[in-house]
């Protein structure tokens, strides 16, 4: 970002429908049929765990994280993490990536999953989840299952089926 001026901040309740429209432009219609998407209709994602990117006054980027069980294991579930076309390259998701998971871990979560691309992931510590060991519901493509452990070990026994954290339903 050396040639912009980039301020991450924790998203507040007066950036949902400015975000929103984001996802629109980059998403589209299609992004409501997405398992995420499935588990995002019950649980809010934390604003304190979610973080918004902006030049200036301009919104150019964002990042959410809901709570979500992994069996019985709490977790978050990433996403979704977008930057708004024109800004791409220039380090804006990865900045928002590095946040997102470095409060996430000063608040004590050990765990975050996201369903993504691992080459682009793998940056900041995302792999692949092996083949079986948790189920999604709904269609996901499981090689792009991905999870980070903020913890050492803290996936080794893990597994089941990803569902809402019911302790944060909406």
């Amino acid at each position: 970002m050396s040639d912009l001026s980039l301020t991450i901040s924790p998203e507040t309740a007066g950036d949902a429908l400015p975000v929103e429209r984001l996802h629109e432009r980059t998403f589209g219609p299609g992004r409501f049929v997405l398992s995420a998407y499935r588990l995002r209709e019950h649980v809010d994602h934390r604003l304190d765990l979610s973080f918004t990117a902006r030049i200036g006054t301009l919104l150019v980027g964002s990042v959410r994280q809901l709570p979500v069980l992994v069996g019985d294991t709490p977790a978050l579930l990433l996403g979704p993490l977008t930057v708004e076309p024109p800004f791409r390259g220039r380090g804006v998701g990865r900045a928002l990536l590095e946040r997102a998971l470095k409060e996430a871990g000063a608040k004590g979560h050990r765990l975050v999953l996201l369903v993504g691309d691992e080459a682009y992931y793998g940056r900041v510590g995302f792999r692949a989840i092996p083949k079986g060991r948790v189920k999604m519901p709904g269609p996901v493509d499981y090689s792009r299952l991905l999870v980070a452990e903020l913890t050492d070990g803290a996936f080794a026994d893990v597994s089941g089926t990803i569902r809402p954290d019911w302790s944060f339903t909406k």
